[in-house]
C-alpha cells in the first residue's frame, strides 16, 4: 500500500532560499525587488550557501532596455491566495534558483529505482504522458479532473494527444511532413534551420546575445523573455526541426512562415524530449541570412501555449520536482516545492508502464495565467490538471485562486499520480474515467482510512440520488455542480479502494495498464488480471461503496 509512513525522511529545507525570477520591470512582490532591463535573475543562494552560477548574458548583451513584453501578454497575476503551508521538504532539500548552476548535481542524478512490487517498463510500451483536472470539494476542498483528455468529458471530443517526436539515428527529430518543395524552398529552409541551430546552441550555452542575434529588433523583447524563462527552467535540450518547407506570406512581401517542431528537456540532460510545434516568421532580403521576425504561441497545437512561451517565470528545482510561477507569486515557491517533493515520492509508486518521470514539472498559475496557459478553458470546478507534452512528460498546473492550505498536498499527489500512471497519448474513453480518477484519488488519500476520506459526504449524496449505479457512467460534465463532481471522484476512489483491498495494489495497477494503456475492455482485463468476470466485480464494487457511503 502507498502509505505516508513509507516516504523516506530527508533534510529539511530552510525555506529561506528565494527563487530567482525572470520578471519584467515593475514586477515582484513586497520584499522581493524585481530585476530590470534584461529580465535576468541575480545570484541565488543554493541550500549549502554557495551562490548559484549566473548566466553571463548581461556581460555579453545588456538587452533592449525598457522593452515591454508583447502587447497581448496579461503579465503576472496579482492573485496570491495561499497555496499551502510552506513547511520543510520531505525527501531532500530543494535548490531554489532561476539561472542554471554551472555544475548541477541533481540534474545528473537518476530517478529513484522502480519500487518493488510495482511494474517496470513493459517491452514495447511507450513512456507516460497524460493529464488531469480537479474541482472543489465541499466548496473548498480541492479535487482533480483529467485535463489532457477530460476537457472532453462533457463535449465528447477526442482527448488531447501530443505524440512523442520521431527520432532519427542521430537522436534528432526526423525531418518534417510535406517535405517536398522546390529547390529554392528547400534551400531557404536549410538557411532558416541553420539560424535556428545557432539560436539553440546559444540558448544551451547561456549566450543571450547569440540567442537574439538571429532575430530582428522587434522580435527581441518576446525572445528575451522566452530565453530567460527557458534558462530558469534549466533547459538541457533544445532541438528545432523544420516541418515541411517555408511558405511565402502573401500579406507581407518578403516574409515567410515556417512551422518548427522543437524537442526539449529541462534539468535532466539526455531525457526523451517533450515536443512543441511553433510557427515562426522570417524576413528574407536577397542573399542575407533570414531574420526571425516572430515566434508564434503554440495555441494551435493540442496542449496550447506553454508557460515559458508567454510568461516571466520564477523557478525552484528539487530532486524530484520543479515548481514554477510568475514573479508576483514567487514567495509561494519554497513551500510548494517542499510539498511537490513529498508528493513525488508517493506518485513514483504508481508508475504503470515505465519508470517514474525524471522530474515532475508543476506550474502555479495566477488569475490571468490560469486562463492563458495551455489554452485555458478548463471546467469551472477545476483546481488543477496535468497535460501531456510528449516524450513521456506532462506538466501539472495548479490554480492559485482555488488552493487552500488543507488541499494542496492531496491535490499534488493526485496530479503527479496522473503523470506517473497515464500513457503517453492520454486516454479518451469516458467509461474508464472512474478508474483513472479513482487511482489518482487513492494515491491522493495516501493510505488514510476510508472513513477519513473528505469526499465521503459528496459520494454519499450521489449514491443516494442521481447516479444510475454504473461506474462507466460516472464522469461529470463540465458544468456539473460541485457536489456532483465531488461525488463522482469519491465513488471512483471507493471502487479502486475496494479492488485494492481484494486483490492488492500490484494487480490493480496491472488492471489499470490493461484497460488504460493497452485499451482492452474491462471484461477482458478483469478475466486476465483478476481471474473473475467484470460484471460480478463491478456489482461487488458498487455494493461495497453503497455500504460505505450509502
Amino acid at each position: 500500500m502507498t502509505d505516508g509512513d513509507e516516504r523516506p525522511a530527508g533534510p529539511a529545507a530552510s525555506g529561506d532560499e528565494q527563487p530567482a525570477t525572470v520578471p519584467r520591470d515593475g514586477d515582484g512582490t513586497a520584499g522581493h525587488p524585481s530585476t530590470t532591463g534584461t529580465g535576468d535573475p541575480g545570484p541565488a543562494a543554493a541550500p549549502n550557501g554557495a551562490p548559484v552560477a549566473e548566466d553571463d548574458d548581461a556581460a555579453r548583451d545588456p538587452g533592449p532596455a525598457g522593452d515591454p513584453g508583447p502587447a497581448d501578454d496579461p503579465g503576472p497575476a496579482a492573485d496570491e491566495r495561499p497555496a499551502g503551508p510552506e513547511g520543510p521538504a520531505r525527501g531532500g532539500g530543494p535548490a531554489v534558483q532561476g539561472a542554471p548552476a554551472a555544475a548541477e548535481d541533481s540534474a545528473s542524478e537518476p530517478g529513484p529505482p522502480h519500487p518493488a512490487g510495482h511494474p517496470a517498463t513493459a517491452p514495447g510500451v511507450p513512456p507516460l504522458v497524460a493529464g488531469g483536472e480537479r474541482p472543489a470539494r465541499r466548496r473548498w476542498r480541492l479535487w482533480a479532473v483529467l485535463g489532457l483528455v477530460l476537457v472532453l468529458v462533457a463535449c465528447g471530443v477526442p482527448g488531447v494527444l501530443l505524440l512523442g517526436l520521431v527520432r532519427d539515428a542521430a537522436g534528432r527529430p526526423a525531418a518534417g511532413r510535406d517535405d517536398p518543395g522546390t529547390a529554392a524552398e528547400r534551400q531557404l529552409r536549410a538557411r532558416m534551420a541553420a539560424q535556428l541551430d545557432r539560436q539553440a546552441a546559444a540558448l544551451l550555452d547561456g549566450d543571450r546575445a547569440g540567442f537574439l542575434a538571429v532575430a530582428e529588433p522587434a522580435a527581441r523583447p518576446a525572445l528575451t523573455r522566452r530565453y530567460a524563462a527557458l534558462r530558469a527552467l534549466r533547459v538541457t535540450t533544445w532541438r528545432p526541426v523544420a516541418d515541411g518547407v517555408p511558405a511565402a506570406d502573401d500579406r507581407r512581401p518578403g516574409e515567410w512562415r515556417l512551422t518548427v517542431t522543437v524537442g526539449y528537456c529541462f534539468v535532466v540532460p539526455g531525457c526523451t524530449p517533450g515536443s512543441v510545434e511553433l510557427g515562426t516568421r522570417w524576413r528574407v532580403a536577397g542573399d542575407a541570412e533570414p531574420r526571425l521576425t516572430a515566434v508564434e504561441e503554440s495555441r494551435a497545437t493540442p496542449a496550447g501555449a506553454r508557460p515559458w512561451e508567454v510568461s516571466d517565470l520564477a523557478v525552484a528545482v528539487g530532486k524530484r520536482a520543479v515548481v514554477a510561477t510568475t514573479p508576483a507569486l514567487r514567495a509561494k515557491l519554497p513551500g510548494l516545492l517542499a510539498q511537490a517533493e513529498a508528493a513525488a515520492t508517493v506518485a513514483d509508486l504508481y508508475a504503470v508502464a515505465a519508470p517514474p518521470p525524471d522530474r515532475y514539472l508543476v506550474y502555479y498559475a495566477g488569475r490571468a495565467e490560469w486562463q492563458r496557459w495551455y489554452g485555458g478553458g478548463r471546467p469551472k470546478w477545476t483546481a488543477g490538471y496535468a497535460v501531456g507534452v510528449g516524450g513521456g512528460h506532462h506538466d501539472v498546473v495548479l490554480n492559485a485562486q482555488s488552493l487552500t492550505p488543507s488541499g494542496v498536498d492531496d491535490l499534488l499527489r493526485h496530479e503527479l499520480t496522473h503523470a506517473a500512471s497515464l500513457p503517453d497519448g492520454g486516454y479518451a474513453d469516458r467509461s474508464s474515467w472512474w478508474l483513472v480518477e479513482g487511482l489518482a484519488e487513492y494515491a491522493g488519500a495516501d493510505g488514510q482510512p476510508v472513513d477519513r476520506y473528505e469526499g465521503l459526504a459528496e459520494a454519499r449524496k450521489l449514491v443516494r440520488g442521481g447516479w444510475n449505479g454504473r461506474l462507466d457512467a460516472l464522469a461529470p460534465a463540465d458544468d456539473a455542480s460541485d457536489d456532483r463532481v465531488g461525488g463522482a471522484y469519491g465513488i471512483g476512489y471507493l471502487a479502486v479502494h475496494h479492488l485494492v483491498d481484494r486483490f492488492g495494489e500490484q494487480r490493480v495497477l496491472d488492471f489499470f495498464r490493461a484497460v488504460v494503456h493497452e485499451r482492452r475492455s474491462m471484461a477482458e482485463a478483469a478475466d486476465e488480471v483478476f481471474g473473475e468476470p467484470w460484471s460480478g466485480l463491478h456489482d461487488d464494487c458498487v455494493a461495497y461503496l453503497r455500504a460505505v457511503a450509502g
